[in-house]
């Protein structure tokens, strides 16, 4: 029984001349398809450098935007702010805003957040306006408000001091290169402190 058996092994075992099941189709590359993958490749490397100097000469040929001098804005917004002469409460808050912003502009000072008292103990501190400008200036804001938490209705020569008041302070510090430009005769001023003058007209 047992030599029945190892015949029957060798019998199924294949040899080397057995056949053998046919073995799949072998996928050759085809060599103009990766010809085109590259070629695509390279078309949109080429588009996309070609928008990137587009955006290049178009981003170089727009003017670049013209900064205005904080003097010259805090100018406009004080004209701005005669349209409110009739709103005692709203003209002084468009004119006190406009001394804390340009004075945060003209010398990065940080005005607006503060409440008066705490503007004015840190300025006294400070070499940003003369003496007599500070005190000015505190009377100024002091006497706004009066108007806007106090209830106080100023009349309108009073509201024209205070407007007068914040015109004055921008004008006695403008930088004294703009100055120089606006002056054509002027004569050289090479100190940065700013001019004496009462900021209050009073």
């Amino acid at each position: 029984m047992t030599k029945i058996t190892n015949a029957l092994s060798a019998a199924a075992a294949p040899g080397p001349n057995a056949l053998r099941d046919i073995k799949p189709p072998v996928d050759i590359p085809n060599p103009w398809a990766l010809l085109w993958w590259a070629l695509g490749v390279l078309a949109l490397a080429a588009l996309a450098f070609l928008a990137w100097r587009y955006w290049q000469k178009r981003r170089a040929q727009i003017p670049p935007v013209p900064v205005i001098p904080a003097h010259v804005r805090a100018r406009q917004k004080l004209q701005d702010a005669l349209k409110l002469i009739g709103q005692p409460k709203e003209f002084c808050i468009a004119v006190s805003d406009t001394a804390r912003w340009y004075l945060e502009e003209r010398f990065n000072f940080r005005a607006p957040e503060r409440t008066t008292e705490e503007f004015l103990y840190e300025l006294r501190s400070t070499n940003l306006l003369l003496p007599d400008q500070k005190a000015s200036l505190g009377e100024f804001l002091n006497r706004c408000d009066l108007v806007k938490f106090a209830k106080y209705e100023p009349r309108e020569p009073e509201l024209h001091d205070l407007h007068d008041s914040a015109l004055r302070l921008v004008d006695e510090t403008i930088p004294p290169e703009a100055a120089e430009a606006n002056t054509p005769h002027a004569t050289s001023n090479t100190n940065a402190q700013p001019v004496t003058g009462n900021v209050s007209g009073r």
